[in-house]
């Protein structure tokens, strides 16, 4: 059995289960032509594949993605056609990524920025210019609620604050949410929202689904947060609105090229808050992900069915 890994950071999964299933043979491959070498008879990859390198591993059953983003599989058409199992990370992430979400709240909302540079200068100081203000009692709205979108909700409602979501599919709606809905709930939301969070996948639905029109319907003391992926929301009109006030202020985690360029105007966007894609980095996270990879090798050899299995038609 041959496990092909077609990214540097899957490596090191090869040196931890190399052990355990000695009846596996890990190889990396990264280039075409490496690819061409070592595909022929892989039976799984750990890594996103393109067409291209499809097409060099005709015995290829099942990909396994260590991230919760499978967006790569539009280039990829030949899954669906040679049904081709791909499993994601889905939850492995998410608790991270909401502590990461709710720390840019308060970030923001506690004027830590502010705070943090007048320590620097070793001045005991406030905020200036810049109003402080507390969760409690505000509401927050979240745009897709799956694995994160659910964290984020049962955290903002341990600050006390009021969660409502849309989602594009029905689901059950948890105790700490105070309404649901699906997503042509969403100008209702945008409008009444005071923190507004994005955790929806990146999909040719959901790409640009938050534009110049649904920007426009946020308070102008309203909050937007985008955790999950760029595309998702319009940025130069993001940009336009805290530049004349619109908005109050702005987080991303995410933007629509990556890694932000130097010149890039989101960097100097006034009253908004950028870090590098980095929510899903934890301790935590990554023991979830080795024990997620272990669990789905394993019922792999043994014929059971995989854990965390994709829609190849939703992309996600």
């Amino acid at each position: 059995m041959k496990v092909l890994m077609t990214a540097r950071w899957v490596e090191h999964f090869a040196k931890m289960f190399q052990e355990e299933f000695p009846q596996v043979e890990f190889v990396f491959a990264e280039t075409a032509e490496e690819i061409a070498a070592k595909a022929a008879d892989a039976e799984i990859a750990y890594g996103p594949l393109n067409s291209s390198q499809l097409q060099a591993a005709p015995n290829l059953r099942y990909i396994q993605s260590a991230s919760a983003g499978v967006e790569w599989m539009r280039n990829a058409p030949e899954l669906a056609e040679r049904q081709i199992t791909v499993c994601n990370t889905r939850g492995a992430h998410a608790s991270t990524i909401a502590e990461h979400t709710m720390g840019m709240l308060v970030f923001i909302a506690r004027g830590f920025d502010s705070i943090y540079e007048a320590q620097k200068r070793h001045e005991w100081k406030n905020p200036p210019a810049k109003p402080l203000f507390g969760l409690a009692g505000l509401k927050m709205g979240i745009i897709g609620l799956g694995n994160i979108g659910r964290h984020i909700a049962k955290r903002a409602a341990a600050f006390e604050m009021d969660v409502i979501a849309v989602d594009a599919h029905a689901v059950e709606k948890p105790d700490y949410i105070s309404d649901l809905q699906l997503l042509d709930g969403m100008p209702a939301l945008l409008r009444e929202s005071d923190v507004v969070v994005v955790t929806v996948p990146i999909t040719p639905e959901t790409r640009g689904m938050v534009g110049p029109e649904e920007l426009a319907l946020m308070k102008p003391e309203a909050f937007f947060i985008v955790i999950s992926r760029g595309g998702t929301f319009d940025e130069p009109t993001l940009i336009r609105m805290l530049e004349e006030g619109k908005l109050a202020g702005a987080a991303l985690d995410v933007a629509a090229t990556e890694p932000l360029p130097a010149d890039d105007p989101l960097w100097d966007a006034p009253n908004l808050f950028i870090s590098p894609h980095c929510s899903p980095g934890s301790d935590q996270t990554s023991a979830n992900v080795t024990r997620m990879l272990r669990e789905n090798l394993r019922r792999y050899l043994n014929g059971e069915p995989l854990h965390n299995t994709v829609s190849i038609k939703l992309g996600y």
